[in-house]
């Protein structure tokens, strides 16, 4: 459910001026958040508005400068003008508004040019991921034109990302103990970028009235928390490949099941157009097993084995152009041989390839919190590694794959434990991946008999042949959303939204303002 993240952050954003975890020393935890230089003071409303057993307090402010609200002045880019909006939030919402250590959590505004003092109403967009942060828009084009056309637009970087408090290799260095860091990450799933969302809406809306929101891949996971818990918040609801399973105990059992499946169909289908690249990757996983060790240094410091050359599927299968990029990386496998009886190499270009691929090392969250985002009161227990031991598929083999002729099939979106070994980026964290595994206590992050009684209206555009987040899972569990309606469709990948942004959410407004039919 990836999408594509921001540049380097120029400062930390850092929640550790309040958090102390155990065995810390308060000395660590002494650099400010961010500063606090606010425009005016605002007093504060006496309403509160419930969610989830919390209750978030509303802010008279809206759209102005508060203690817990910093407001930027306005910029410009091609058509479009933005502001930036600095929240101070509870890390832990269960423990109140003041006893809970605080977080900052950015979130940009975005309006067409000429409309920034227009009464719009507010859309907020849920990014995909878990762990990746909103794209700062360079222009006014795709999905953000056509939101920008009607819409106040909210771009917030979830809790962890981009400006929100980044939870980056460097920053979570500061924790000494891997228990600490497990307990800390805790506070980073959807149920806890809900609570974010609606304690900037009370603060941001005017009036704290209902926004609209538009969830893409994880973001509708957090859409569908969203409709579970507070649906008080909202106007309408937009999904974009993002209807998550919502039964208890770990569903990335019946995800991975069902995605093995996807999987294999995509891969015979990127074989079939590109049929040369059997042999090529066939060569590959041959040369990297010969090698000492079992494969060949990246440039980061990690190591390229069979087994991590097969999760390029994850961007290479299930997007648009995927297939494509795919292809043209493995046309540049091989360095030339420039002075005879040179050895055979791996080029610089395939190997930095292959890492930008794989971005786990500038958003380390997606690794770490990835199989969580299925569990409700249970453990994961690397589902993805488990799942796979009952694929009977040779393919997926790559050894022996390669040994006996046949396709090498690449994976998915899947994390894999080897993965903490492999990757750079990733090897501090070993430790800290497997507790998060082995955690039973997650809390439930939908409500059935809330969803079944939904009244928000709610559209969705399902994709046939979504490699992330599956069909069949998607229509079970928009039969227990009440009012909901879908738009399936094989037009789209799951990259839709991006594709062609402009009839995507033209389709679905349509479903809910009237100018789509109900039947």
């Amino acid at each position: 459910m990836l999408l594509s993240h921001a540049p380097p952050l120029p400062f930390l954003l850092t929640t550790l001026l309040h958090y102390q975890p155990r065995h810390y020393s308060r000395a660590l935890f002494s650099s400010p958040l961010f500063p606090t230089n606010h425009s005016s003071s605002q007093s504060r409303r006496s309403s509160i508005l419930p969610m989830n057993g919390v209750t978030i307090a509303a802010d008279d402010s809206s759209s102005t400068s508060s203690p817990d609200h910093f407001t930027g002045d306005w910029l410009s880019v091609p058509s479009l003008r933005l502001r930036d909006h600095r929240f101070t939030c509870p890390l832990d919402y269960s423990r109140g508004l003041q006893s809970s250590p605080k977080i900052t959590v950015f979130a940009r505004e975005v309006v067409a040019v000429g409309k920034e003092e227009q009464s719009l109403p507010y859309l907020l967009f849920l990014q995909g991921g878990p762990g990746y942060e909103c794209r700062p828009p360079t222009e006014s084009s795709g999905w953000i034109h056509k939101v920008c056309e009607q819409f106040r637009l909210i771009l917030m970087d979830q809790r962890g990302t981009g400006l929100s408090t980044p939870l980056s290799v460097s920053s979570m260095s500061q924790f000494k103990s891997a228990i600490d860091l497990a307990d800390f990450l805790k506070y980073f799933r959807a149920d806890s970028i809900v609570n974010d969302a609606e304690f900037i809406r009370v603060r941001l809306v005017p009036n704290a009235g209902p926004w609209t929101i538009l969830g893409q891949s994880y973001g509708g996971f957090c859409a569908v928390t969203y409709l579970s818990f507070a649906p008080q918040g909202l106007q309408q609801a937009l999904l974009t490949g993002g209807i998550p399973p919502i039964g208890d105990g770990c569903t990335a059992d019946t995800v991975y099941r069902a995605s093995f499946e996807q999987v294999k169909h995509q891969n015979e289908k990127y074989y079939k157009r590109y049929p040369q690249d059997i042999k090529i990757v066939q060569e590959l996983v041959s040369y990297l097993a010969e090698q000492e060790g079992g494969g060949v240094a990246l440039p980061s410091g990690g190591i390229l084995t069979p087994r991590g050359l097969q999760t390029l599927g994850l961007s290479g299968l299930g997007s648009s152009s995927g297939f494509e990029n795919l292809h043209y990386m493995f046309e540049r496998v091989w360095d030339p041989t420039l002075v005879p009886g040179s050895p055979k190499q791996i080029s610089h270009y395939f190997l930095n390839s292959f890492e930008s691929s794989i971005s786990v090392d500038t958003n380390p969250l997606y690794a770490l919190l990835h199989e969580s985002i299925y569990c409700q009161g249970s453990s994961s227990r690397w589902s993805a590694s488990r799942i796979r031991t009952e694929v009977d598929d040779d393919k997926f083999d790559a050894i022996k794959a390669a040994r006996e002729g046949l396709p090498v099939y690449f994976t998915g979106e899947m994390i894999f434990p080897w993965m903490f070994d492999e990757i750079h980026a990733l090897k501090p964290f070993k430790e800290v991946a497997h507790i998060l595994s082995e955690k039973k206590d997650w809390p439930q992050l939908y409500d059935s008999k809330a969803l079944n009684n939904n009244k928000v209206p709610v559209a969705a555009a399902v994709y046939y042949e979504d490699m992330y987040v599956n069909f069949n899972l998607s229509k079970e569990t928009a039969s227990q959303i009440a009012g909901i309606r879908l738009w399936i469709t094989n037009e789209f990948m799951h990259s839709g939204l991006r594709d062609d942004g402009n009839k995507v959410l033209d389709h679905l407004l349509g479903m809910l303002n009237g100018k789509k039919p109900l039947f």
